[in-house]
């Protein structure tokens, strides 16, 4: 019988019970146990965290038979059980209640399954108080799940979001003196705030966000889906069995890419699951959050998709969140948009990119919405012709469909720079799925696009308010094509001009 996908379950219990899949992630779990106490880990939404958590609650309770088949079953000694506190700040209520009163309600729920009764009347003296009584039977194991979430659901009001963090500060304080009561202390989060207490007063607190030992403790490689979902890997090959021979690459390239040493490369799981259960591809992790606070700051920064891609960063920025300024690189990796491309250790930067199809042409739709002032619904179809022109080859078309696209940017948002037009191009090409690579370097200049149908390879090169034949020309006499020319596709050289007063591309020239 074909094991269910566990799709809405966080739960590790109710993924066994259930007979759903589990992926086995207890090696490294027990190697992260076995090599130290207190732990933070940083990875994006729906991306597998809750259920980490929730499986390292299970093995200090010593609930052996859920974890019968699994590679810790006969490594863990089940004979020693631990109490647990287990708080996840994504269901304790804080948006209805407040986060005061969800907090209390939550320690009082937990003190009272374990036949506790709490004195103290303020949270973080109650939180010291159900530590150390419960930890009269043993040391205390703490999980705290999405520790930042009552920060990040104000990130579009401050002062609530300060508010938050504040007490969120006086909270987690207790955490520093209890030492002596704490067996393991595991915390998840989206972000590393910089001025919450669990960070400055835990000094052996490691973050393991980026360390290589545990880029594969949430996500799946390659290996793992093979694995575990051959059964429904053979339905969606037999779904696409006349488009696609062999299904993986494109699982790949819309799901697969997500990075945090730079090395390893791992699955979506949300994604990966409702492409099984669905068998259509499209875009799902995305979908399940807009990035509104994102497209803000892509507005009022006036930021083009070359200021979003294949951006630089240091780990140490990388590191750190500040919701009163904002590094925009760091938010995008913390979030998910962005992912680690390139780790150079010697040089301590990082290469930060698109992790896959999904997020790519999404982000960039989301983007282009912004430009078009929200009317991009309505404009599915001109993308649609667009796409078709220029798998056809029929350039003239092409250009006459993007000017179409161009007059409904708004004035007020239009810059009379060369990159926000190529930068708009570029965009386009991304949603339509199309491979393209911008600004590449050359011995002899830097090419502004490259696109790649499987029929064609057409070099671009782009210029404002001068001519398309000044960009032809440049083209030869940099001599972008001669890296192209052992490809068997034709090459096509297309210069084009933007009329920043027109609003337009009013002249364009193709060469074969």
């Amino acid at each position: 019988m074909k094991q269910k996908l566990a799709l809405g379950h966080q739960e590790f219990s109710e993924v066994i019970g259930n007979n759903c899949i589990y992926v086995d992630k207890t090696e490294t779990i027990y190697k992260l146990i076995d090599r130290g106490s207190y732990y933070f880990l940083s990875r994006p939404r729906r991306f597998g965290k809750s259920l980490l958590a929730n499986t390292i609650k299970e093995l200090f309770l010593g609930n052996k038979e859920l974890f019968k088949g699994l590679w810790i079953y006969d490594k863990w000694d089940w004979t020693k059980t631990y109490p647990v506190i287990k708080i996840s700040f994504s269901k304790i209520g804080h948006d209805t209640l407040g986060l005061e009163k969800a907090i209390d309600n939550q320690l009082n729920k937990i003190a009272k399954s374990n036949g506790i009764i709490l004195n103290e009347n303020v949270n973080s003296l109650k939180f010291e108080e159900l530590i150390e009584k419960l930890s009269k039977e043993a040391q205390v194991a703490i999980v705290i799940d999405e520790y930042d979430k009552p920060i990040i659901d104000y990130m579009d009001n401050v002062p609530q979001a300060e508010k938050n963090r504040d007490i969120l500060k006086n909270f987690y304080s207790v955490l520093k003196d209890a030492d002596k009561f704490i067996k393991f202390l595991f915390i998840t989060g989206v972000s590393k705030f910089s001025h919450v207490s669990i960070f400055s007063d835990l000094n052996n607190l490691i973050d393991i966000t980026i360390d290589r030992n545990y880029s594969q403790i949430v996500g799946w490689t390659k290996e793992e889906i093979e694995k575990y979902f051959p059964d429904y890997i053979e339905e969606i090959s037999e779904e696409y069995r006349d488009i696609y021979p062999d299904i993986m690459p494109e699982i790949k390239k819309w799901y697969n890419g997500y990075s945090w040493d730079g090395r390893t490369s791992v699955y979506n799981p949300v994604s990966l699951m409702n492409l099984f259960s669905k068998r259509i591809f499209k875009n799902y992790w995305f979908a399940t959050g807009t990035p509104t606070m994102l497209m803000d700051i892509i507005r009022t920064r006036k930021l083009t998709a070359f200021d979003i891609e294949n951006v630089y960063i240091s780990p140490e920025t990388l590191d750190k969140y500040d919701f009163k300024a904002i590094d925009f690189k760091s938010l995008l990796f913390q979030t998910g948009y962005l992912t680690i491309k390139n780790y150079n250790t010697l040089y301590g930067e990082i290469t930060l990119g698109y992790p896959n199809q999904e997020v790519a042409k999404s982000f960039s739709a989301h983007i282009l919405t912004e430009l078009t002032s929200g009317r991009l619904d309505d404009t599915d179809n001109l993308l649609h012709r667009i796409r078709q022109s220029f798998m056809q080859d029929k350039i003239d078309k092409f250009i006459d469909y993007v000017n179409l696209l161009l007059r409904e940017i708004p004035y007020s948002i239009v810059e009379d720079k060369e990159n926000f037009y190529h930068s708009l191009f570029y965009l386009i090409m991304r949603i339509q799925g199309f491979s393209i690579d911008a600004e590449i370097l050359t011995i002899d200049g830097r090419i502004d696009a490259i696109v790649k149908t499987d029929e064609h390879i057409y070099i671009l090169e782009f210029k404002i308010n001068q001519s398309a034949q000044k960009a032809i020309q440049q083209i030869k006499d940099k001599k972008y094509a001669l890296g192209y020319t052992d490809d068997k596709r034709p090459i096509t050289l297309l210069g084009i001009n933007f009329d920043t007063e027109k609003k337009c591309v009013d002249d364009y020239i193709i060469e074969k």
